[in-house]
C-alpha cells in the first residue's frame, strides 16, 4: 500500500438545526463565526437551508447549519465542539460573551495540557473552548481552577499540579515525539 503524501486534517463540522436564526446569532455573538455563504440545498432528498460560517479568512467555513433537526430526536449525539483560543484572556473574553447572552458555564477545568470552559449552545450541543498550556499529562485527566486569577498564578499552580501527574512532559517535547509517530505513517 503507498503511503499517503499527507495526512488529513479536521477543519470543519456540520450540525443539524432546528432554528437557524437563534444558532447564528449565538455562534456569531459568542464565537465570532460570521457567515461566509448561505442559501437552499437538498439533503437527503429533502429540501432544507445551509449556513456556513467561519472566523478563520483561510477557512470557508469551520461550521456548517443545516435545517431539518428531526423532530422526535430525544438529544444530541454530538458530544462536543472544541475551539482552540490563542491565550486566558481570550477564554475570559469568550465566558463574558457568553454570559451576556444568557449561557451558563457549566465546567472550568485544566486538562493539564488546555485550560477548558464548558458551556452549551441554544440546541444543546457541548462546546469546549481551550487554551493549550506549555506541558502534557497523560489523558483524561481534569482539575478544577479559577479563571479569574492572574495568568502568572494559574500558569504557576498548574504546572506544579502537572508535575505532580503521570506522563508530565513539557508540551514541545511530547509534540516532538507526536511527529515521530506521525512521520512514520508518512513514510511507512
Amino acid at each position: 500500500m503507498k503511503p499517503p503524501k499527507s495526512l488529513p486534517r479536521l477543519t470543519h463540522c456540520g450540525l443539524l438545526v432546528e432554528d437557524m436564526d437563534i444558532m447564528q446569532n449565538f455562534y456569531n455573538q459568542v464565537l465570532s463565526l460570521v457567515i461566509t455563504d448561505e442559501g437552499p440545498y437538498f439533503y437527503n432528498h429533502e429540501p432544507v437551508n445551509m449556513a456556513f460560517l467561519s472566523n478563520d479568512p483561510g477557512e470557508h467555513h469551520q461550521i456548517v447549519f443545516i435545517s431539518g433537526y428531526p423532530s422526535n430526536v430525544q438529544f444530541t449525539t454530538n458530544q462536543q465542539m472544541s475551539f482552540l483560543v490563542e491565550d486566558l484572556d481570550e477564554l475570559r473574553a469568550i465566558r463574558r460573551r457568553a454570559s451576556l447572552v444568557g449561557v451558563r458555564i457549566f465546567r472550568i477545568i485544566t486538562h493539564g495540557n488546555a485550560w477548558s470552559i464548558y458551556f452549551q449552545d441554544p440546541e444543546d450541543n457541548q462546546i469546549e473552548c481551550y487554551v493549550h498550556t506549555p506541558w502534557y499529562i497523560s489523558q483524561p485527566h481534569r482539575e478544577p481552577f479559577d479563571l479569574d486569577k492572574p495568568d502568572e498564578e494559574i500558569y504557576k499552580r498548574t504546572e506544579a499540579h502537572c508535575r505532580a501527574q503521570a506522563g508530565f512532559l513539557p508540551a514541545a517535547k511530547r509534540e516532538a515525539c507526536m511527529s515521530k509517530i506521525i512521520s512514520s505513517i508518512l513514510h511507512s
